[in-house]
C-alpha cells in the first residue's frame, strides 16, 4: 500500500510517496529523489557504498526503512558541500587524488565525516572506513584521511 512520507535530506524538506513501508532508503534516495550519488553495492551492509549519515550517525541505506528515517536528518554525499567537515574532506580525497572509479567513495566519505563530526581524528577515522574498494586505492584513503 502506498505511502507518503515527509523526509529531511541534506537540510531540505521532501515528500515521497513510497510503494512499501519497508522500502530501503536507499531506493527512496536514488530512484524517487535522483541522489544517485549513494550507491547500491552488496545489499547485505559489507561494501558501504550505500552510506549515509542519519541524525549524524553512518547507516547502511540499503537495509535501513524509510519509514525509520522519518523525523532524522538525512544527508548524503550530496550534502557534503554545505557541510564544513565535508568539505574538508572532500579536499583531502582531491589533494591525495584518492578516486579512481569512485563508486565507493560516497560512502567512503560519509564514514569520515561522520567520525569527524564525532571528534575522531586520524588513525581512529581510518580505522572506522571498512569499506571494499576494488580499485584498491587503500593507500590514498589512508593519506587523506591522515591529512585531516
Amino acid at each position: 500500500m502506498a505511502q507518503t512520507l515527509k523526509l529531511n535530506v541534506n537540510g531540505a524538506n521532501r515528500t515521497v510517496t513510497v510503494s512499501s513501508s519497508d522500502m530501503p532508503l536507499l531506493w527512496v534516495l536514488r530512484d524517487l529523489l535522483g541522489l544517485t550519488g549513494t550507491k547500491y553495492g552488496c545489499g547485505i551492509e559489507v561494501c558501504g557504498a550505500c552510506t549515509v549519515l542519519i541524525d549524524g550517525q553512518r547507516e547502511h541505506s540499503c537495509v535501513f526503512d524509510v519509514t525509520s528515517a522519518v523525523g532524522k536528518k538525512i544527508v548524503t554525499v550530496e550534502g557534503l558541500a554545505a557541510d564544513a567537515d565535508g568539505r574538508k574532506a572532500q579536499a583531502a580525497w582531491i589533494a591525495n587524488q584518492v578516486p579512481q572509479c569512485g563508486y565507493c567513495q560516497p560512502g567512503m566519505l560519509m564514514v569520515t565525516v561522520g567520525a569527524m563530526k564525532a571528534g575522531h581524528h586520524g588513525g581512529e577515522i581510518a580505522s572506522e572506513v571498512e569499506h571494499i574498494c576494488v580499485c584498491g586505492t587503500y593507500q590514498r584513503i589512508k593519506q587523506a584521511i591522515q591529512s585531516l
